[in-house]
Parts: structure tokens; sequence; C-alpha cells
């Protein structure tokens, strides 16, 4: 069967460094950051005391206070990114509602939801009072499914579930569908909302987050020598991907095109990451073969770059592997330093920081460094606090998520 080309005809975005696709960007290539002490609950007694908040962010200025009080926040995140994609590529009502799908992927879904309502339960007296909305705000897919009644799209609707690669296997799987003739259009992406006692407090117990409280801002300094865990985040991005012959008759504007995704797993450790980079190493390649290009034609890497004393390291041994020479003619960022990490909505954010360094010709920092790790080749250019300006021909975006499921995607300058 031939393929079909896909392109990107919208975006949207919501972060902790801006609550639009375009103070996203502004966020981003002016290095800042989006660390602080968390807000929305009571830290005092917990080793990690900040976050990545999405700051001033009123769900019903976007829905229906009835709908939004029936909604978890993460599917909130999801309505409000994926109905700022939709506006930006035109998407209307005369559109064939039939060939359009959502495709979302999200890491743990309703983890708000399923805390309180838990939580209120074991402090009563043993009665069953859940709420009868319980259920449908906690379940992950229910964003998908929320996306599509909003807009009335029939197509494929599902939700992928990868751990902090959710949202970039979302990507792919549209991406598939959409080039294999199963649809036209599909709204894609991610959200993730878990800054809460639940989350911070596992996290704390894998000794995965970053404890540095003295100094929020700079707590996520990926490849830096004093780097301690990653920086928890929430947010979400959203993209719109079009079969480019139907974007084209349409009149869309086109961002990019998507050329490969690549999908593998560490088949390692549960949480740890493969010591030799072998499943980053496959993923990439994997990526490349599906995009018919070569490493050389790669001039920036939105990596994975959490932050951690292990994930770091593993994630340029396999950088290295791949690209060989070429590692060093490449602009390589972290953009996790900013946004911290959005666990399941990573992907999404991280796949639109590329097309937007293609769209832009600028590249994304690495902020928050100060001390070289001698672990890291110093020939390697991490674009270490500052964004550069360079012109930006094809993108791949990193994603790793626990049980060791890796994803990559690659975006190209469009041509016709």
């Amino acid at each position: 069967m031939p393929t079909r080309r896909v392109v990107v005809t919208g975006l949207g975005a919501l972060t902790p460094i801006g609550n639009t696709l375009e103070e996203y960007w502004n966020g981003l290539s002016n290095g800042v950051s989006g660390a602080a002490l968390t807000t929305q609950f009571d830290t005092s007694k917990f080793k990690t005391r900040f976050s990545c908040e999405v700051k001033n962010f009123d769900a019903t200025q976007f829905i229906d206070k009835k709908e939004a009080r029936r909604m978890d926040r993460f599917t909130q995140f999801a309505i409000v990114t994926s109905d700022e994609a939709i506006k930006d590529a035109g998407l209307n009502d005369q559109l064939d509602k039939d060939r359009i799908g959502v495709i979302w992927g999200t890491g743990i879904g309703g983890l708000h939801t399923f805390l309180n309502e838990v939580t209120a339960f074991a402090k009563g007296d043993g009665t069953p009072r859940f709420s009868p909305f319980f259920i449908p705000m906690m379940i992950g897919d229910i964003s998908a499914g929320l996306i599509s009644i909003r807009h009335g799209y029939r197509g494929p609707n599902f939700v992928t579930v990868a751990a902090c690669a959710s949202s970039t296997n979302a990507i792919a799987d549209a991406f598939n569908y959409i080039r294999l003739n199963k649809a036209d259009i599909i709204v894609t992406g991610g959200s993730e909302a878990c800054v809460n006692e639940a989350a911070i407090g596992g996290f704390n117990a894998m000794k995965a987050l970053s404890e540095r409280n003295d100094d929020p801002a700079t707590a996520s300094r990926p490849f830096d020598l004093n780097r301690d865990g990653f920086v928890l985040g929430e947010g979400a991005g959203a993209l719109i991907l079009e079969e480019y012959e139907h974007a084209k008759a349409r009149g869309a504007k086109i961002y990019c095109e998507v050329m490969g995704c690549g999908l593998s797993a560490d088949a390692y450790h549960m949480t740890a990451p493969h010591p030799e980079g072998l499943g980053a190493i496959n993923v990439m390649k994997y990526a490349l073969e599906d995009a018919g290009m070569k490493p050389e034609d790669i001039d920036y890497v939105n990596v994975h770059g959490t932050s951690t004393p292990l994930g770091d390291p593993q994630e340029i041994k396999a950088i290295l592997s791949v690209f060989g020479e070429h590692a060093f003619k490449m602009n390589i960022s972290s953009t996790k330093s900013m946004t911290g990490h959005l666990l399941g909505g990573a992907g999404a954010v991280e796949t639109i920081a590329c097309i937007m360094a293609i769209h832009k010709g600028i590249i994304p920092p690495t902020i928050n460094h100060s001390t070289d790790d001698p672990a890291f080749d110093t020939r390697l250019n991490l674009t270490f606090n500052e964004a550069q300006h360079r012109t930006v021909n094809a993108a791949i975006s990193n994603t790793f998520g626990f049980g060791g499921h890796n994803a990559s995607v690659i975006v190209k300058r469009f041509e016709p």
C-alpha cells in the first residue's frame, strides 16, 4: 500500500513557562525556568517542595463551568490545548468528521481525582460515597473521548500509555493512521497533571526528584555535574497531523512534515535505562530508517534529558553511537531544564519545541548549566544557557519511559 505524506497544520501548548503556543515558545527561546515552590498542596513534610506548575490557569475561561467540574485537571489541559491547535489549523464543521480522529497520550491520567476520592473515602466511616464521575474523570482515555465529543470527530479515538513516552507514542500512531489512509486529520499530543501529594511522595520515595529546595529555579540542570534528579512538571501539547494533499486542498498553513517515528524497548529494568543505551540507540535508528533519512540529515536533537545522574549519560552515549562524528555538528538541548518533566505530556511539548526550532531558526537552550560533567565530550554542543540561531532542516525528539519504553519522532522542514 502506498503511504501518504503527513504534515503538521496546527499547534497548541499549555506549559509551566507559557499558557499558549506563543507564550511557550517565548519562554523556551528566552531560557525561562518554570520551577518554583509548589502551590497546589502543603509540601512542608515532603523532601521536594517545588515543581513546574502551570500558572494562572482557570479552566472555566475555556470550558463551561459545569463541564469543567466533571473533568480532571489533565483532561482540562487536553481540552484547552486541543482547542488552540484546532483553531490554529483552521479546522471547521465543513470537513468530513468521519475522517478526523483523536489519539492522545497520558502516562498517569486522573491522579488528582483518584487521590481526592480515595482520601475522602478513607477519612469517612466506611460508607462508599464516591462521586458518579469518579471513574470517568480518572481514566486516561477520557481525554481523547471528550476532545472528540466536543468537536464531533468520529475517526480513530484512543489514548496511548507508555509512561513518559506516552504522547510520542500517540504522535507515532497518528502519523501511521494517516499515512495508511485510516484518517485524513488526527488531533494528537498529550497531557499530564500530577503535581500532588501522591506523585511527589512516590517519586521522592524512588529518589527520582531533585531536592534542591533552596533554589528551585535552577534545579532542573541536565548534563550538569551537580544534577540531582528531575523536576516534576504538568501541562499539555497538541498537534494537528494532516495528510498533505488534504491540507493543500483546503489551503492550510503547514509548519513542517512528520518524516518518521521509532519505537523500542530497553527490556532491561523497571525504571533504570539500559547502561549501554541500547534501547535509545535502536529507537533513533528506527526513526531514521522509517524517515528514509541519514544521521547527517539531523540538525537538532531534543533529548529526553531529565537531569538524572543515570539517564543523561546513557542518552548521550546512544547519540554518539547513532550519529558518530556528526554528533559534534548538531545542536542538542533539553527543554526539560525549563518546563520540568511533564511525564506523559513531555513528548508532545518537546516535539512542538522541535517544530518551532525549524519554523523560527532558533535552538532552545539547556538552562541552569554551571559545572561541566567530565562524562560528556566537550565537543558536543549541548546549547548551554542561551538559545542559538541556526537553520534547522530536520530535528528528532526523544522520550523514554519507566518500563523501558522508548519513542522518537523526526520532523523536517516542509518542501512541497
